[in-house]
């Protein structure tokens, strides 16, 4: 499989305000993506997580290094529209990223900047929108929708630009368990789809379904693996003041009642399906 995203070597400070010194939030960071990965980009607050998914839309360019995207240069501003045509991003508040009056339009806007013919940029925010299951929604005022249903309009503009890879900025942080489930369903079709996506979230019941951990410390990669090597890293994963998912810590508790449940047992449903075949 070809590599979508490829960090060499970087390092990201933000100045800090009104001061001349800076302040180091990615240190030597080296990471490849391959396409259609699932990748959890996990770390406590500060751990520059938020950061580094920016750096791999072409929001920031790094201090030292370089950031690869599809083979584009983020650095190289003659190419950023590659970047930003290969790598979409939808952020936490989704406010922040609806720019238009009408649903339709709002998801039709990146097409639209892009170049993209008329005909075809209709075709495309049909098929968008019914796969957020927001089609009905269509002429709508995005003011109006519940704040799920405004982030499905988010992401629906994001699929309509047809990027291979999705980075999703703590899409579920600001919505009720309704609204989380919705977009992590929405999230796992795209990924079925082929879909590269990277997911930064602060909830490991969403990291635990990814293909691949990654957790930032300080501005470093701590664990690097699949979420069964990661998590198994119970202690280290306490360090850094993150919490470990329900699912460790229910084997953890079986364990300790004298139910040791097999290592390929992981997810919930595997350990719900793994007990009831116990009765």
């Amino acid at each position: 499989m070809s590599k979508i995203i490829k960090v060499e070597n970087v390092t990201f400070e933000y100045q800090k305000y009104d001061e001349e010194a800076t302040v180091k939030a990615l240190d030597t960071i080296n990471l490849e993506i391959e396409e259609g990965q699932f990748v959890a980009l996990i770390g406590r607050n500060g751990s520059g997580k938020s950061t580094l998914s920016k750096l791999l839309n072409g929001l920031l360019v790094p201090t030292e290094g370089k950031v690869y995207v599809n083979g584009y240069d983020v650095s190289n501003e003659e190419t950023l529209l590659n970047v930003r045509q290969s790598c979409g991003m939808v952020f936490q508040n989704p406010d922040n990223q609806l720019v238009s009056s009408i649903v339709e339009d709002d998801v039709a806007f990146g097409p639209e900047n892009l170049g993209v013919d008329p005909k075809e940029i209709r075709e495309r925010v049909d098929s968008a929108l019914k796969a957020v299951n927001m089609y009905d929604y269509r002429l709508k005022p995005p003011h109006l929708l519940s704040g799920g249903q405004k982030q499905r309009i988010a992401v629906a503009g994001v699929i309509a630009m047809k990027p291979k890879c999705i980075i999703f900025d703590e899409p579920t942080a600001m919505l009720d368990p309704k609204g989380r489930k919705d977009i992590m369903r929405i999230i796992h079709d795209l990924h079925e789809e082929g879909k590269t996506i990277i997911l930064v979230t602060h909830f490991m019941d969403e990291a635990i379904l990814s293909d691949r951990v990654v957790i930032l410390d300080r501005g470093k990669i701590l664990l690097d693996g699949t979420p069964k090597e990661v998590f198994s890293n119970a202690e280290i994963i306490k360090e850094a003041s993150l919490e470990l998912p329900m699912e460790i810590e229910l084997k953890t508790r079986l364990k300790k009642e004298g139910i040791e449940l097999p290592e390929d047992v992981f997810r919930s449903e595997e350990i719900i399906d793994y007990l009831c075949q116990l009765k």
